[in-house]
C-alpha cells in the first residue's frame, strides 16, 4: 500500500484523469516555455513605450559636489555664491594669492524639452508599434505551438492506434495458426503451412514491438511539446477520426491569410516603423528648444548654511553641420522602408503558397481517406473468404499469409490517411491565420 501511494504521488496531477486534445494545447500555451518567454517580450516592449514617453515630461536632478582650491578665480567666485565676500577680499594680497578654500555645492536641476521637432513623438509611436509587434510575436508563438501539440498529441494517437493494430494482427495470426495446426492434424495441410505460419507470426510480433517503443516515444514527444516532464503520463481522450473540411474557398482563406496572419501583421507594423524613423531621421535637421531651472546651495562646510541661488533659461540648439552623418541616417532610414515594402509585397506571395499547399494538402488527403476505407473493407472480406477456403482445404497457406498482411497494411495506411487529415487541417488553419484555442480542428 505505501509504494502504491508514493506512485500515485510522482505522477503530476493533470496526468490523473483524461486528456482531450484541446486541453493539451491549453496545457501547452499556459504552460510551455516559448509561451513564458513571449508574454515576457510583450511586458517589455510595454515599458519601453514608458520610456519613450517619459521625454515629454520634466526631468529632476539632484547633485552634490565638494571642491577645495586655492586658484584665485575659484576663491573668488565661490565667495560669492556662498555670499561670503567681504571688502577684506579687495585686497592685492588676498585676492592674488588666496587661501584655500572648500566649496559644497547642493544643486537641485529641472530640464524641460519644449520643441525637439517631433523627435519625442517618433520614439513614442516607435516604441507602441514595438509593443504591437511583439504581440504578432507572442501570437504567432501561440499559433506554433498549437500546431505543435496538435501533430504531437495525432502522431501520439497514431501510434496507439497503429500498436492496437499490430497487436490484432498478433491475435489473428496467433489463430491462424491455431487453424493450421488443426487443418494439418486433419491431413489437409503440412508442416511447412504452420511453418510458414509461424514465421508470419514473429514478423507481426516484431512490428507489435516496434509499435510499442514508438509509442512511448510518441508520447514522451507529446510532453516535450506540452513543456512538461518526458515521463508525465496521459489518458488521450480525443478519437484519431477526421475533422470536418473547411465551409470556405480556397480564395477565401488565402484573404484570411493576409488579414490574419501574425506574420503579415507585424511586418506591416515593421513598415510603419521605419517609416516613423524616417521622419525622426529628418528631425534631426530642426532646431531643439528645452528650458532648465536649478536651484543651488554653496558653503564652505556640508553641514554649514551657504549661499543660495538659482538660475533659469531657454536654449535652443540648432543642428546645422554633422559631417553629413544625418544626411546618411536619412538615407539608411529610406531604405530600410524600401526593404520593408518590398519584403511585404514577398510575405503576401508566400502567405498565399502557403494556404494553397495546406488546402490542397486536406483535399488529397480525404480523397485518400476514401480510397483506404474501401480498401480495408475490401481486405476484410478477401480475407474472411480465403480464411474459409483454407479451412475447406480450397487455398494454400501463401494466399492466407498475403491476405493478412494486406489487411494489416491497409488499415495502417488508412489510420495515416485520417492522421494526415488532421494535421492538413490544423496545417490550413495555421497557414490562414485562424488557429487558435476555439478552432475546430482541436475537436
Amino acid at each position: 500500500m505505501k509504494r502504491t501511494f508514493a506512485v500515485m504521488l510522482a505522477v503530476p496531477l493533470w496526468a490523473q484523469g483524461p486528456l482531450s486534445l484541446k486541453e493539451a494545447v491549453r496545457l501547452a500555451v499556459e504552460k510551455h516555455p516559448l509561451m513564458e518567454a513571449a508574454r515576457a517580450q510583450v511586458e517589455a516592449a510595454k515599458t519601453r513605450v514608458q520610456q519613450a514617453r517619459s521625454a515629454y515630461l520634466p526631468k529632476l536632478n539632484y547633485s552634490e559636489s565638494w571642491q577645495r582650491s586655492n586658484n584665485p578665480v575659484f576663491v573668488f567666485s565661490s565667495l560669492l555664491t556662498q555670499h561670503q565676500f567681504t571688502e577684506q577680499n579687495f585686497q592685492i594680497g588676498p585676492l592674488n594669492r588666496p587661501d584655500f578654500l572648500n566649496n559644497f555645492q547642493s544643486q537641485v536641476t529641472v530640464d524641460q524639452i519644449l520643441f525637439d521637432a517631433g523627435f519625442t513623438k517618433a520614439q513614442t509611436q516607435s516604441a507602441q508599434l514595438d509593443e504591437r509587434m511583439a504581440g504578432e510575436e507572442r501570437r504567432r508563438t501561440q499559433t506554433d505551438v498549437i500546431a505543435t501539440v496538435v501533430k504531437a498529441y495525432n502522431g501520439a494517437i497514431l501510434s496507439e492506434e497503429n500498436l492496437k493494430a499490430a497487436q490484432e494482427a498478433v491475435r489473428s495470426a496467433e489463430a491462424d495458426l491455431r487453424r493450421a495446426e488443426t487443418v494439418r492434424n486433419a491431413g489437409m495441410a503440412t508442416d511447412a503451412d504452420v511453418l510458414a505460419i509461424r514465421v508470419h507470426l514473429a514478423a507481426v510480433r516484431e512490428q507489435e514491438i516496434r509499435r510499442t517503443y514508438e509509442a512511448q516515444i510518441a508520447k514522451a514527444a507529446l510532453n516535450e511539446a506540452l513543456g512538461l516532464p518526458l515521463d508525465t503520463l496521459h489518458v488521450l481522450s480525443t478519437e484519431l477520426r477526421t475533422v470536418p473540411a473547411p465551409a470556405v474557398s480556397l480564395e477565401q482563406e488565402e484573404q484570411s491569410a493576409e488579414q490574419n496572419r501574425p506574420e503579415v501583421q507585424e511586418l506591416r507594423f515593421s513598415t510603419s516603423l521605419a517609416e516613423i524613423q524616417s521622419k525622426a531621421a529628418h528631425a534631426s535637421l530642426l532646431p531643439q528648444i528645452s528650458f532648465r531651472v536649478a536651484f543651488e546651495s554653496d558653503r564652505q562646510r556640508f553641514i554649514n548654511r551657504g549661499g543660495a541661488n538659482w538660475f533659469a533659461g531657454a536654449f535652443l540648439r540648432w543642428n546645422l553641420f554633422n559631417g553629413f552623418g544625418d544626411k546618411a541616417r536619412i538615407d539608411e532610414a529610406n531604405y530600410q522602408v524600401a526593404r520593408a515594402r518590398a519584403q511585404q509585397r514577398r510575405l503576401h506571395s508566400a502567405v498565399r503558397l502557403q494556404v494553397r499547399q495546406a488546402y490542397l494538402d486536406l483535399k488529397a488527403c480525404e480523397e485518400r481517406i476514401k480510397v483506404t476505407e474501401a480498401a480495408v473493407a475490401q481486405a476484410e472480406e478477401n480475407l474472411r473468404i480465403i480464411k474459409n477456403r483454407y479451412e475447406n482445404g480450397m487455398a494454400n497457406v501463401t494466399e492466407l499469409l498475403r491476405s493478412e498482411t494486406a489487411l494489416l497494411e491497409a488499415r495502417v495506411r488508412r489510420l495515416a490517411a485520417i492522421h494526415d487529415q488532421r494535421l492538413a487541417a490544423a496545417n490550413l488553419d495555421l497557414a490562414a491565420g485562424t488557429l487558435t484555442l476555439d478552432s475546430n480542428v482541436l475537436d
